[in-house]
């Protein structure tokens, strides 16, 4: 499990964006470049909020079908104290493992609220959601596959264990990085030196931007910038 970030790094972090993260943790070779990202299988419910970022607590549920016991999610009030196992800020990170996962929304209002309350900053599935502008009002961010309006059978099966998102492992304790283009494990080693780095790669991007858009732009600039910008 990761250890805690300073308040001061999350909330440099923050200033940024996935696409940004994605590309500065690329500089650093610690994975290949087709990892550590969501796909599209899921996407981002509220993508006008501030990113997301905090350690993922992970779980998976079940919704269309019943429990050997109980009825729903608050006859598991355990996975309640497993959350604030985590360092915060925490991002719930459900798997439904149904064969058809979304029947039911595992996080509406009531449960949304609770894990607010807990110090979650959002909730990820490949499942459903529900109470969108409820959960929106609780500040509560989520990134879901689908959206329903009945909870269904929606249950926890297990709790920390890792899960598969969208195409991305999730482990309890990574660090996650999240907003409208989706989600981005980050390697908490490196967490800190990303603002710095982003900042550099966007000066550059930023000079490319600014010939396109200039009334002396020609495909020679372009072709000379560029060459100089990899030098």
């Amino acid at each position: 499990m990761s250890g805690p970030l300073s308040p001061a790094t999350i909330e440099e972090l923050r200033q940024l964006d996935s696409c940004a993260v994605a590309n500065a943790i690329e500089t650093f070779g610690v994975r290949l470049r087709n990892e550590g990202f969501t796909d599209g299988r899921i996407r981002c419910l509220f993508g006008d909020m501030r990113p997301a970022v905090g350690f993922a607590v992970t779980a998976t549920v079940r919704t269309s079908t019943p429990p050997a016991v109980g009825h729903e999610y608050m006859d598991r009030t355990d996975w309640w104290n497993y959350v604030l196992t985590v360092p915060a800020p925490r991002i719930v990170v459900v798997q439904d493992v149904d064969e058809r996962p979304g029947l039911g929304a595992f996080v509406g209002e009531v449960h949304g609220n609770v894990l607010a309350a807990l110090g979650c900053v959002a909730c990820v599935t490949n499942g459903s959601v529900r109470d969108l502008p409820a959960v929106r009002k609780a500040g509560l961010q989520m990134f879901a596959g689908s959206v329903s309006p009945s909870h269904a059978f929606a249950h926890v099966v297990g709790c920390g264990k890792p899960v598969e998102i969208a195409g991305l492992t999730i482990a309890t304790g990574d660090l996650l990085f999240g907003d409208a283009h989706g989600l981005v494990t980050v390697p908490a080693d490196i967490a800190s030196q990303l603002p710095s780095v982003t900042a550099a790669m966007r000066q550059r991007e930023r000079r490319v931007i600014e010939l396109c858009q200039s009334p002396d732009f020609s495909i020679e600039r372009l072709r000379d910038l560029v060459q100089d910008l990899d030098s």
